[in-house]
């Protein structure tokens, strides 16, 4: 994060409900106008520190600090400054979506026509302003969650929490989401995401930190956390399973690491480092001992492979 100022620090968060440690020492640093994915197992903990960063909880040890204020001395303060999507909407059926954000712009203390134009806006920016004057209960799960997320920005925060912002949406209804939320951060907005869709960490986060037992076990881009599962890999799936056995050999010498046979007994997988030169040399091989391949593929791991690597580590204590 050097060069960058922090939008969020957490040192050595603690907090216990009754014999439960939720939070084992947990820190966390957020970059200004970036995307930070908060990924990790139910009951890790992310929740927690979610609601210890937006005021809601105060921690039993550690300090914190959101948009440079702490989160316990000035809560008020950091109120200002943030805002919150959780999983289920905030707004109210009855209204209208334009209802809905002129509300929420009186609560903030904006005059009538002040929410009004507020309202207004927010409609053209998340392409809901066809639908400003139906009632809330007639959207569909998609345009609800890009009313929430208008909700949030009524008055513009400094830093954005989504909790799980895209659960029960439809593929078309996510993308519509996420197409938002990188609007927002193009604008400056600073984002934390907590999601169970590791996808969608994937596409948006500048940095992930993964949460486990309380604490963050590693963070780093994206990238970066799938290099730590071993790196690019080479799949190979032959047409007949007596030829298994030469293929292993063939690839292994091919690329001179250890090939390993998966389930189902055609597909052969193997790591590799110069991607091309050992695809051609797979490819090479393979012709050469008089194996038939349906398919030869370069992978990169997946960010959900890294997850389950590193979650199932043992975390020191």
């Amino acid at each position: 994060m050097a060069g960058q100022a922090a939008a969020i620090e957490a040192d050595g968060l603690r907090k216990r409900f009754g014999d439960t440690t939720a939070l084992a020492g947990l820190d966390l640093a957020v970059a200004e106008g970036t995307v930070c994915g908060l990924i990790g197992p139910n009951g890790a903990g992310k929740t927690t520190a979610v609601r210890i960063l937006t005021t809601l909880l105060r921690p039993d040890g550690g300090r914190a600090t959101v948009a440079g204020l702490d989160v316990v001395r000035q809560a008020r303060e950091v109120r200002r400054r943030i805002g919150l999507v959780g999983q289920q909407a905030s707004v109210d059926e009855v209204l209208s979506g334009r209802q809905n954000l002129e509300m929420f712009g009186r609560l903030l203390h904006l005059s009538p026509g002040a929410a009004r134009r507020r309202a207004g806006g927010l409609l053209d920016q998340f392409d809901l302003a066809g639908a400003g004057d139906r009632p809330v209960a007639d959207y569909s799960g998609g345009m609800r969650r890009r009313l929430d997320l208008a909700a949030s920005l009524v008055r513009a925060p400094q830093v954005l929490f989504l909790d799980e912002p895209t659960t029960g949406l439809d593929p078309a209804a996510r993308a519509d989401v996420w197409s938002d939320i990188r609007r927002l951060v193009a604008a400056g907005t600073t984002l934390v995401l907590t999601t169970q869709y590791l996808e969608e960490v994937d596409r948006l986060a500048d940095t992930v930190h993964v949460v486990d037992r309380g604490r963050v076990i590693a963070a780093g881009s994206p990238d970066d956390l799938k290099a730590r599962t071993g790196g690019d890999r080479i799949d190979v799936v032959v047409a007949d399973a007596e030829q298994v056995a030469t293929a292993a050999v063939a690839v292994g010498r091919a690329v001179g690491a250890e090939v390993e046979v998966t389930a189902g007994g055609r597909r052969l997988a193997a790591p590799v480092t110069d991607r091309m030169t050992a695809l051609t040399a797979v490819v090479t091989a393979l012709r050469d001992a008089g194996v038939v391949a349906e398919d030869v593929a370069l992978r990169r791991p997946t960010l959900d492979e890294a997850f389950i690597a590193l979650t199932r580590q043992e975390v020191p204590a």
